[in-house]
């Protein structure tokens, strides 16, 4: 073998270290690893860690990302941060990016296209949702398609184990069609049962069928999880919040609605709220608001009034929740002159 002097020897120490200090600035979260003997947080504590949020939609939930015109940039992350949330929803079409046949293997990029974003929501300090988002095909046949979906869960969730308590996994986003209330019970505790073979102590939000609204809160059946947040969406009155909403048929005869305030307009939410409250605090379980929204076509006043009253009312409760969404059809953020609108800021963080 051929002796190597000792400059030599000096040079690869240096290489070496230079490699292992670009490696770890390049994923800054593989430095911030959360061991099994760290404390992970409870589901209240993490709710609370949830507060304000708001979703990223449009973006990795459409086919391919910029298929609806919005692209994820690194100042969206710190413009949220800046205004004053405290977390990001971020909603993800896995199915679009993995194998169609066993062993339905996600595509090694969009996992990194991922990773981006997971990592740019905890470099700001923003606690980071990811769910299974329009996985069309297990809506219309969840026969078929349950393994595929539990596939894809125990990768997420093993690509996933070590990053911090502060990325959170949902099941799956408002499941409807002939994925049922009874089916869902069961494709819930079977999914959560996957994600806990390499996540034991990471908190998992579960939410309801029928689109993840409240006409099947009483047919949920919670698994037996001390480790879960429940969520809903809200968008009532549908009217309002969906008028001119390009993939609702007959939405245009809707155009015009206002949301005014009155007593009995303010009562209809509230009673739906208490309601959620009252089941939640029966079955032990903090609450998320995961979406609520009032989409662009209906006018701004109205949107601010309700947007407002949606979000206090929720706080009032303990319930965190996250807007619907940043820079889109519904959104509080300007992407073409990169500022928030702000009335709708306002009616959200209005500390702001």
């Amino acid at each position: 073998m051929k002796r190597i002097g000792k400059n030599v020897f000096v040079r690869l120490f240096v290489l070496v270290l230079l490699t292992v200090s670009l490696s770890a600035c390049a994923n800054p979260t593989q430095q911030k690893e959360q061991s099994e003997s760290e404390a992970w947080p409870g589901s209240a504590q993490t709710n609370v860690l949830i507060g304000r949020g708001i979703n990223l939609g449009n973006a990795l939930e459409a086919p391919n990302e910029g298929d609806w015109g919005v692209v994820l940039q690194e100042s969206y992350f710190r413009e949220i941060k800046k205004a004053g949330f405290q977390s990001v929803r971020i909603p993800i079409r896995w199915s679009a990016h993995a194998q169609s046949v066993s062993p339905y293997t996600i595509d090694p990029r969009f996992f990194d296209r991922v990773d981006w974003a997971v990592n740019q929501a905890l470099r700001n300090d923003l606690t980071a949702i990811i769910n299974v988002h329009h996985y069309e095909a297990l809506y219309q046949n969840p026969q078929q398609e349950k393994e595929r979906f539990l596939a894809l869960w125990r990768q997420i969730a093993s690509h996933f184990q070590k990053f911090p308590s502060r990325l959170l996994f949902e099941i799956l986003n408002e499941p409807h069609g002939q994925l049922n209330a009874q089916l869902w019970n069961v494709l819930a505790d079977t999914a959560l049962k996957v994600i806990r073979r390499s996540n034991a102590h990471r908190v998992v939000i579960i939410g309801t069928a029928n689109w993840g609204g409240l006409s099947s809160l009483d047919d949920l059946q919670l698994p037996d999880d001390s480790l879960l947040i429940f969520t809903f969406h809200y968008y009532e009155p549908f009217h309002f919040t969906h008028q001119g909403a390009e993939w609702v048929e007959g939405s245009d005869a809707w155009l015009g609605t206002t949301w005014e305030g009155s007593a009995a307009e303010k009562q209809t939410i509230r009673s739906a709220f208490d309601r959620v409250q009252t089941w939640a605090e029966r079955h032990h379980i903090p609450v998320f608001l995961g979406e609520f929204g009032a989409y662009g076509k209906a006018d701004m006043d109205s949107r601010v009034r309700w947007t407002s009253f949606v979000a206090r009312e929720a706080e009032r409760r303990g319930f965190s929740w996250a807007y619907w969404e940043f820079c889109s059809g519904f959104g509080a953020y300007d992407p073409n002159t990169n500022q928030w609108r702000p009335e709708l800021l306002h009616a959200l963080i209005p500390e702001n």
